[in-house]
């Protein structure tokens, strides 16, 4: 007997994205999450939960849906301004690095893509199996566009 493919129950895989919830007891005194450094552009900025005004007058804004240590974590901030924290992200180049720390720890994450992407693409911000950081600006002269830096991170 030749059994198919499709005759056999195969169990299905079951994959769990890595996730961390930002929590009270992950916030500094200051009200900070923690800190982003590229030490290539010079960069070491607070980061503060949520993407709106008030988030980015202060420094680089946590994406809220995102995880805020396993898997994607992802940032926004301003690129020009009295804030302009983000200002140089897009002259990253594959392989600078990118360091992340919170109360969790310190991560190092390694540069793996700058794109231009549609304002209203969100496919970077979905959640991750690897640790992963995604940082998201606007692109100067072009509003209907933002760029976006993705790293993993090092072992």
């Amino acid at each position: 007997n030749i059994v198919s493919p499709e005759s056999v129950d195969a169990p299905m895989k079951q994959t769990k994205m890595a996730f961390t919830d930002v929590t009270s007891d992950l916030y500094y005194e200051s009200g900070s999450l923690g800190v982003l450094q590229i030490p290539t552009i010079g960069l070491a900025v607070n980061i503060y939960e949520g993407t709106d005004s008030t988030a980015l007058a202060k420094g680089a804004g946590h994406f809220s849906e995102t995880s805020i240590w396993d898997g994607n974590v992802a940032l926004a901030g301003h690129n020009r301004g009295v804030n302009c924290h983000f200002g140089e992200i897009h002259t990253l180049t594959i392989g600078d690095t990118i360091t992340l720390t919170t109360k969790l720890g310190t991560r190092t994450y390694e540069v793996t893509c700058v794109s231009k992407v549609g304002v209203n693409d969100t496919e970077a911000l979905v959640s991750s199996l690897e640790n992963r950081i995604t940082l998201y600006t606007c692109v100067r002269g072009q509003s209907d566009l933002r760029w976006c830096v993705q790293a993993v991170e090092l072992i």
